[in-house]
């Protein structure tokens, strides 16, 4: 009997096991459960799918408005909003472009190295250990166009048909053109290819298209906008002039470093590390978190003893002054400054770095910095904070220090001093919103099929997409696309929200 009334109960409580999960189930039939594990396939619901069953919770995380789950169409279509056509360009645009690299793209350099593993450059060989797993690279700062085009073929809403396409990519390698035709040619010579670029583009059908006129076309350049920037044709004026083109005019170029005009955005440059999954970011971003930091504060670069306005030579020698507090890898001499692994024992080693401006105003090291969990010491707000308004926070302060340079130029502030003033609390703090930031900051390996985490290159495209949705709206509401589209002095737009009000117009 006693057997009979555990059979029996048994069988009950199997009943309510069955029926509880079928209400779920029905209450539930929403949930994507092949993308429930994945954080960029469904927001929050991956989040705590992931965190019911990772005995390791990464560090890696995104806020619910980052993810993807809010472009997912109520038909089911995860593209819908996404479509992204590639123009099938020419060779002569691209892959011509760059067949001559040996000290032809870059004077002075020898690109051909930098262009293999489809632009990651070769390998990078640590027998002491300072980088970690296979997934460092010798990347040059100037491929960032050809890593680009190598995700773009791998993203996952990639489109034949260009009338579902929410955005138009342009594979040009803008900036190795103007590259090898910087120094020792005309105007003439530096524009051919461009003009030839935007004549091909408005004999295409999707350059009119919606009324559009290429306003959802973009192309990537591996330099900074100011090369393709010239106004006039005057030959001993720098760079090309694709950008001032009219039909560039109706285009959005991402860059390495934008100029103030509005159809120019700024995307972080390529770092060493090229990760194919999110396990790779998290192991590295919980050795930066624990790494002991014996510097306060470092500089790895050059002084520019042509450049009167520059405040590397003071800081240079503030850093030599500061003696143990201090660490400097000076890039005028030898060849340290091109090793991965230098560069990156220094960074991984200081609290801060300085990231003062050089030729421009960015720098490759700033990302170089963030990727070691070292926070970056910026001098003018055009280094970081008008640039990469889709990669960095608004909050300055949480993941930066700011001092302004002419308080160096005029040595009126103490790097040591001031940066000691900072409280313990604080470095911990912007050094983790340091440490979160580095998965946006860097480009997964294009020859990676994984999708777990966002990189430089989702964010980016993210970007652009709603640059396009927003022209799209203009046009349905009856509106001018091309107010606001490309116009210079923009600043003070792409600086908006950034620090306190007022704070920038001495620079706008």
């Amino acid at each position: 009997m006693e057997k009979n009334h555990n059979i029996a109960c048994a069988q009950l409580w199997f009943v309510i096991l069955i029926a509880f999960s079928l209400v779920f189930f029905i209450s539930h039939d929403t949930i994507d459960y092949n993308s429930a594990f994945t954080v960029e396939r469904n927001g929050k619901l991956a989040v705590f799918f992931t965190s019911l069953f990772d005995t390791n919770p990464p560090l890696l995380t995104e806020s619910p408005s980052e993810t993807n789950g809010s472009d997912r169409d109520v038909s089911g279509d995860t593209c819908s909003g996404r479509y992204i056509y590639v123009h099938d360009l020419p060779s002569r645009f691209n892959d011509d472009v760059i067949e001559n690299c040996s000290y032809s793209l870059v004077k002075w350099f020898d690109m051909c190295p930098s262009l293999t593993n489809l632009g990651l450059g070769t390998q990078v060989r640590d027998p002491g250990k300072v980088l970690v797993e296979k997934s460092w690279y010798a990347t040059n700062q100037f491929t960032l166009a050809v890593i680009f085009r190598h995700r773009m073929k791998g993203y996952e809403c990639l489109t034949n048909d260009s009338s579902l396409a929410s955005a138009i990519f342009v594979p040009f390698y803008a900036g190795f053109d103007i590259g090898r035709h910087l120094w020792g040619y005309n105007t003439t010579a530096r524009d051919a290819l461009g003009v030839e670029l935007v004549s091909w583009l408005k004999s295409q059908p999707e350059w009119t298209k919606r009324g559009l006129w290429g306003r959802d076309h973009f192309l990537i350049s591996g330099r900074i906008a100011w090369d393709l920037r010239r106004s006039d044709d005057d030959d001993s004026h720098w760079g090309g002039k694709l950008m001032q083109l009219p039909e560039s005019m109706n285009m959005t170029m991402l860059s390495i470093e934008t100029t103030s005009w509005s159809n120019e955005f700024a995307i972080p440059y390529p770092t060493y590390f090229h990760p194919s999954a999110a396990k790779q970011v998290q192991q590295w971003q919980k050795r930066m978190k624990r790494h002991r930091r014996p510097y306060l504060f470092s500089f790895v670069g050059a002084p520019r003893a042509n450049m009167t306005e520059s405040i590397r030579g003071e800081l240079i020698n503030q850093c030599l002054g500061s003696r143990k507090k201090c660490k400097l890898l000076n890039c005028h001499s030898g060849s340290q400054c091109d090793s991965p692994v230098e560069v990156m024992r220094v960074f991984q080693n200081s609290v801060f770095c300085l990231q003062p401006a050089g030729d421009s105003y960015t720098r490759r090291s700033t990302f170089d910095s963030i990727l070691a969990g070292c926070i970056p010491v910026f001098f003018h707000p055009f280094s970081a904070y008008g640039q990469y308004i889709w990669h960095l926070p608004r909050n300055y302060s949480s993941y930066s220090v700011y001092i302004p340079e002419e308080m160096v130029r005029e040595a009126r502030v103490s790097i040591r001093k001031r940066l000691l003033q900072v409280p313990k609390a604080e470095i911990a703090s912007m050094r983790q919103e340091v440490i979160n930031l580095i998965p946006k900051v860097i480009y997964r390996d294009p020859r990676s099929k994984s999708e777990d985490f966002k990189d430089a290159f989702d964010i980016a495209v993210k970007g652009m997409l709603e640059r396009v949705g927003k022209v799209r709206r203009q046009i349905e509401e009856g509106k001018d696309p091309g107010i606001g589209f490309a116009e210079p002095g923009s600043w003070k737009l792409k600086m908006d929200g950034i620090g306190r009000d007022h704070e920038w117009d001495s620079f706008l």
